[in-house]
């Protein structure tokens, strides 16, 4: 039997997919909308720190008396970016998909229900009485070493993201594009394509070339 080695194989091609922003709502955002706290309304977009982001809302979640069951019954009254599901299962029709999101287990699932169940990969939460008492992160820039696993299985990786917290994510793909990105940040990043809407986010995923 003659095998062939991996450089001769051609790639399929595997989608990663930042979540908040790009096909569900911002949960801080409606948190503090909910909440009238406007310091949560702070998101990757603003800080790139994630860590830094995250002790900051956890911290303002204690001194106002936010729960986990509060945030959860934000978040089971949002529904998903207007075209999403269409978009989501349009890609999972032709490619293999997964989300790479700084969310939580926790607080995730709503999401996933509406979304038809897809592939995510995210933190979680540590919780008592109730109360968010810290995150455990999968593991150090978790976006960017899912990428390059990915790549290590011989995936070509095309990647979408809107934030700061995205940046490893696409920096580490083999083909990466901005959709629903803040004014400024594709500016910051002009090495990396843009797409405004989901049909031209299609149609440049499409456009890609795989390469072997």
């Amino acid at each position: 039997m003659v095998v062939m080695s991996s450089s001769a194989v051609p790639r399929q091609r595997l989608i990663s997919l930042d979540m908040e922003g790009v096909v569900t709502p911002e949960i801080w955002i409606a948190v503090a909308e909910a909440t009238g706290v406007d310091a949560l309304r702070r998101t990757t977009r603003d800080e790139p720190v994630y860590q830094k982001l995250m002790d900051e809302r956890i911290g303002i979640c204690k001194e106002n008396d936010i729960t986990l069951s509060f945030i959860q019954g934000v978040i089971g009254g949002l529904g998903l970016l207007e075209g999403a599901r269409a978009f989501l299962d349009e890609l999972r029709r032709r490619h293999p998909v997964v989300l790479l999101s700084d969310t939580f287990e926790q607080f995730a699932d709503p999401f996933m229900e509406q979304l038809g169940r897809p592939q995510l990969l995210c933190h979680r939460l540590h919780v008592e009485d109730d109360r968010i008492i810290s995150f455990t992160p999968r593991i150090e820039d978790p976006k960017r070493r899912a990428v390059e696993a990915f790549q290590g299985l011989n995936y070509h990786v095309t990647a979408m993201g809107d934030s700061f917290n995205d940046m490893g994510m696409l920096d580490a793909a083999d083909a990466a594009s901005f959709i629903h990105a803040p004014d400024g940040l594709a500016e910051r990043f002009p090495q990396y394509a843009v797409s405004s809407d989901y049909p031209e986010a299609l149609a440049w995923i499409e456009s890609v070339a795989v390469l072997s």
